[in-house]
């Protein structure tokens, strides 16, 4: 715990969001071998959505290499990569102490920018049951979703979708339930967050926050990392000890800080890649002239 505490002060002191990393039937219902072929096949079942991000949504446009939000979340991505090369780490909970701090912007943007490396098959799981957004970012329908999977309504592939000509796949939430907590509980969702990493590198679990309802504490228990996510000038550190204190299992991984104000954090990131750029076009071969040309 002390450890996110330090990195909570330093990003404070340093006004940075820095990461400190800090028809399928239920596969529960199948035999082993009709559940491993069945699931194997998946992919191939699902149905593709074109990329139409919401334009309030602020998700990484990946065809902008020079914005500085998309270097902060590679960032993040090449932390929590290495992580993965040390320790089992493929099912990934964000979560917040308390809601409006940005961890369904996190939760997105970093399976945004997972899914561009090649082959990281990168799903994104929407289980903030209370206040679904992922279906809003990605401007998709919110329902078939995990409720109706969970619930034996809809076979698994219904319940993403594929963001069309890229490795990042959606599930969003599905209708709205009465009981969330009891939906979470069910054997079925221990049983899919343990067979989904077959499938993808990277499982990405948007949920509640942790001083508001108990899914967070629940989900992460039954994955393998946490990333905690704070609003600068908001979160204290008071919420932040009560929302580790909170939880049953503490794998924290770190903590993401959200909120700077943009002139802080990009003045020096700008300046460095004008610099690059320049660099490169004073590189670059002469253009030919007309007469060259000619």
């Amino acid at each position: 715990m002390s450890r996110v505490h330090d990195a909570l002060r330093r990003a404070e002191s340093l006004g940075t969001p820095t990461p400190q990393v800090a028809a399928l039937p239920p596969l529960s219902s199948m035999g082993p071998a009709a559940e491993s072929g069945a699931f194997h096949g998946l992919l191939e079942q699902i149905k593709e959505v074109p990329w139409d991000p919401n334009p309030d949504a602020h998700i990484i446009d990946h065809t902008k290499v020079t914005d500085a939000p998309s270097e902060e979340f590679r960032s993040l991505r090449t932390r929590l990569n290495h992580m993965q090369g040390l320790q089992p780490l493929r099912t990934l909970v964000v979560t917040s102490a308390s809601p409006a701090e940005g961890k369904s912007f996190t939760a997105a943007n970093l399976a945004v920018v997972q899914s561009h490396l090649q082959g990281n098959y990168t799903l994104l799981c929407d289980f903030d049951f209370r206040r679904p957004i992922a279906h809003n970012l990605f401007q998709i329908d919110r329902s078939p979703g995990i409720t109706e999977y969970l619930q034996g309504k809809v076979a698994l592939s219904e319940a993403i979708r594929r963001i069309q000509g890229t490795n990042l796949f959606v599930m969003p939430a599905g209708e709205t339930v009465a009981n969330p907590l009891e939906l979470l509980n069910l054997p079925e969702v221990k049983t899919l967050l343990t067979r989904l990493p077959q499938l993808f590198k990277w499982i990405i679990i948007d949920s509640p926050p942790l001083l508001f309802a108990a899914d967070a504490n629940l989900m992460s228990t039954l994955c393998d990392g946490t990333l905690l996510v704070v609003r600068l000038g908001a979160t204290t550190i008071d919420s932040v000890t009560r929302a580790l204190q909170s939880m049953s299992h503490n794998n924290v991984l770190g903590v993401v800080a959200n909120g700077a104000k943009r002139g802080e954090l990009y003045s020096k990131y700008t300046y460095y890649h004008a610099y690059y750029y320049e660099e490169d076009d004073k590189n670059a071969a002469p253009a030919a002239s007309e007469e060259e040309e000619e």
